[in-house]
């Protein structure tokens, strides 16, 4: 028996799926008009779709900042595509928007308590994830998140949407806090203090200045000395309180935050992209020109 299938009912599924309309019509005939076995249907097939998809890389994407009214909590999130183009549609943008928000307001700390994660409409985060996957035609990853909550003060900043960085203080200063954020952004500290720097690493660049220092010919004390303040100036570069502030760099970041009777407790930094082989963007050569021309 053939089944009427109207263009209200197509509109419908349509509104319910966000999906096209010809792939509504042909559902919802495999259905026989039943709408909501061609809603499961579908799903279905979208999971078939996402799973796929999903040794694809995903190297583009783009980055979700939100700090609560209160200022008390901040969350950044990564969420990659394979495409710029994909990266700038509508529905991914939104999706972005939703994990971040809903991260702000969630208590967990895990990968899977993310992905299991509600939004609106009762949709999981990875039913959504998988969902846009079907729709979009390219693998989406949630690929890492973090949240501060303190009884401090927090701060984010976001360049463009490719970049972003979320900083906890001790006290709450709203513009010490993105000032800090951007030279984070610029300067790309790996951590806020040097007591944070691994000993590994601290051996691994202590072995190749001692290296660069024999073929000197000094005496084993002259290089001695000549490494530890190749060593220091090691740290004071790659730690936040080390750096010289970009917007003054006649002081350090620890001393602008002593200044202002704060302290910088921790900070995150994602760049999409990050550790994936891609075409590399130099965005912090981009903010430091924004700090530098503001």
């Amino acid at each position: 028996m053939s089944i009427n299938i109207s263009a209200a009912m197509v509109k419908e599924l349509r509104e319910r799926t966000s999906s096209g309309m010809m792939e509504c019509k042909k559902a919802l005939v495999e259905a026989e008009g039943d709408m909501e076995l061609a809603i499961e249907n579908m799903r279905k097939a979208g999971l078939a779709k996402a799973d796929k998809k999903s040794g694809r890389i995903a190297a583009e994407g783009i980055i979700g900042v939100q700090v609560s009214e209160d200022g008390k909590a901040v969350a950044i999130v990564d969420i990659n595509c394979e495409t710029d183009f994909v990266a700038k549609a509508d529905d991914f943008v939104s999706f972005v928007k939703s994990v971040t928000v809903a991260l702000l307001n969630a208590d967990i700390s895990t990968e899977e308590q993310l992905l299991a994660m509600p939004l609106e409409g009762g949709v999981t985060v990875d039913e959504m994830r998988r969902g846009l996957i079907a729709k979009l035609g390219e693998n989406i990853t949630v690929r890492r998140f973090e949240k501060f909550t303190t009884e401090g003060g927090t701060a984010c900043y976001l360049h463009g949407s490719k970049m972003g960085v979320i900083v906890e203080l001790a006290m709450a200063d709203p513009e010490l806090g993105k000032d800090v954020a951007m030279h984070i952004a610029a300067s790309k500290p790996i951590c806020v203090s040097e007591d944070e720097v691994s000993a590994e690493t601290i051996a691994k660049e202590k072995e190749i200045f001692m290296a660069q220092a024999a073929e000197s010919g000094k005496p084993a004390d002259i290089i001695e000395k000549m490494v530890a303040g190749r060593i220091s100036k090691f740290l004071a570069e790659v730690t936040l309180l080390g750096q010289p502030f970009i917007k003054d760099d006649k002081i350090t970041v620890g001393k602008l935050a002593a200044s202002k009777g704060n302290k910088i407790i921790r900070f995150s930094r994602f760049e999409v992209g990050e550790g994936i082989e891609k075409k590399e963007e130099n965005f912090a050569a981009e903010v430091m020109a924004q700090v530098r021309g503001s």
